[in-house]
């Protein structure tokens, strides 16, 4: 089950990412986790990084506004998705997590 949690900053959910793959995609759920394949290799930040830029594509929001709050150095990691300005309304919680809900269950 994909969770995703609203907080006072935004909405937060977990990630399973996969480094070094042969290509960048995210391609559904794995256990409570969206998992993500990364070509970048865990060294000095560099799938950090890719993890933020490929989930801000999809999400189609600025890469600023998301940040890793948790499993800097793991391949599981908490995601938080902030407003694009000011304090994020109830309104933009639930369409982020109803877009990363179809990304955690493409349709195949």
């Amino acid at each position: 089950m994909f969770e995703t949690q609203f907080t006072s900053d935004g909405v937060t959910f977990w990630v399973l990412v996969q480094p070094r793959a042969s290509k960048k995609e995210i391609v559904g759920l794995h256990q409570d986790a969206l998992k993500i394949k990364l070509t970048a290799p865990p060294v000095e930040g560099a799938a950090n990084k890719q993890c933020i830029e490929v989930l801000a594509d999809a999400l189609e929001r600025p890469k600023t506004t998301l940040t890793i709050i948790a499993g800097l150095t793991n391949r599981r990691k908490q995601v938080l998705v902030q407003a694009r300005h000011g304090t994020m309304a109830a309104a933009e919680k639930e369409a982020v997590r109803q877009r990363l809900e179809y990304m955690a269950h493409p349709k195949k």
